[in-house]
């Protein structure tokens, strides 16, 4: 079963026995960080550091000069990993025997938010999110469209992995996030994720300070501790049929961008690039794994990546639908720290692979400890 480590270049670059270490785990590739948003990350055996803090979204290479008419345009990375880092941790990996996929966050950027604010998703109380582009937006899905090709199609990567590519809303690991007071079930993750721009409020056909004002009422128990359930609570909030319109607006807006994006990649890719997403089989779903319809995306991208963190539950809708050349990846957290269960992992790979998956993704080898990792080349040493 091929199996693939997520890895940043900054745990590559610097660290010359990182390639090889690596390697010895048992995976046949890494997937790359080539376009990442602002985080603070361990790196647990890096000669030079142990903590890296990337400040803002940014490209782990050098942005090339497309960019410079555009007021949407990505931001090199800065002291984190500067000049082309992607490559650079490229070179060394290939050396190493591992295959490279490029690692691409899309529509989760908090500089963008911050620079561009008309560009964001505003919810029900006018409130908006700068980490979340709204993807109805036409200047939002060129630019992202025009970042996949870029990013994805990277000197010495033979495919692609397109996280976020879809609606990101209000769920977010934000420094010091302190969302989690009340907790919000699938209803008020989509609810609270509702886009109020211009672009949407026409879009969702029906009167928008109308929705705003039903978003706003359907909430209410959900503050005051009630909780709430799935789709059935949003349909009887806002009504079914004014919860089917929110739903076929922003389903038909994600579907439009997923196929500007992959139809970008492979114009810029050569022959037998695969372009895989980072996907959620329940197609309202916003975030890092974008809901989708499996039929539809797996007759555009080459296949998916499946969160699996808690189960394995997500992977038989897409294999419903796979075909025979179809990458269906579950993605297994091997970090103990994170909630991740390497010593696990064995038994992990056999669940997957009985609910359809044919390949395994791994966060993350430069996060994990030495035990972890450990761990990570028994359990693949026994898939």
């Amino acid at each position: 079963m091929r199996a693939s480590a997520f890895v940043y270049p900054w745990d590559v670059n610097g660290d010359p026995e990182a390639p090889g270490r690596i390697a010895s785990l048992g995976v046949a590739q890494v997937t790359l960080a080539a376009a990442y948003h602002s985080t603070r990350a361990l790196t647990p055996r890096h000669p030079r550091h142990r903590i890296v803090t990337a400040e803002y979204a940014a490209v782990l290479y050098p942005p090339g000069g497309f960019w410079s008419d555009r007021d949407l345009r990505p931001h090199p990375a800065g002291d984190w990993a500067p000049g082309d880092a992607f490559g650079e941790a490229v070179s060394a990996l290939v050396s190493a025997g591992l295959e490279v996929h490029s690692w691409v966050v899309l529509a989760h950027n908090s500089r963008l938010g911050a620079e561009h604010p008309e560009t964001s998703v505003v919810n029900a109380y006018g409130d908006r999110y700068p980490w979340a582009p709204c993807i109805a937006q036409p200047r939002v899905r060129a630019y992202l469209t025009a970042l996949a090709a870029e990013a994805a199609v990277r000197p010495g990567a033979t495919g692609t992995e397109l996280e976020s590519l879809g609606w990101y809303g209000l769920a977010h690991l934000h420094a010091h996030d302190k969302t989690g007071g009340v907790r919000l079930g699938e209803a008020g993750q989509y609810l609270m994720s509702l886009c109020f721009c211009p672009a949407c409020g026409e879009g969702y056909g029906v009167d928008a300070g109308e929705l705003a004002a039903g978003v706003r009422a359907a909430l209410e128990p959900v503050w005051r501790g009630v909780g709430d359930g799935g789709w059935e609570y949003v349909e009887r909030g806002l009504g079914a049929e004014t919860a089917a319109a929110t739903r076929a607006w922003r389903e038909s807006v994600a579907r439009r961008l997923q196929e500007e994006a992959i139809r970008a990649v492979r114009g810029a890719a050569p022959e037998g690039f695969r372009v895989l997403l980072h996907a959620d089989p329940v197609s309202y779903h916003c975030g890092a794994n974008a809901g989708v319809d499996p039929a539809h995306i797996l007759s555009r991208a080459d296949g998916v990546v499946v969160p699996c963190v808690d189960g394995v539950h997500r992977l038989a809708p897409f294999a419903e639908h796979a075909g025979e050349r179809t990458v269906l990846a579950a993605n297994l957290t091997v970090v103990s720290g994170m909630g991740g269960n390497p010593s696990g992992l064995a038994a992990d790979a056999v669940r997957a692979r009985a609910e359809g998956a044919n390949e395994l993704r791994l966060y993350h080898a430069g996060l994990a400890s030495d035990a972890d990792l450990a761990a990570v080349r028994e359990g693949l040493a026994g898939v």
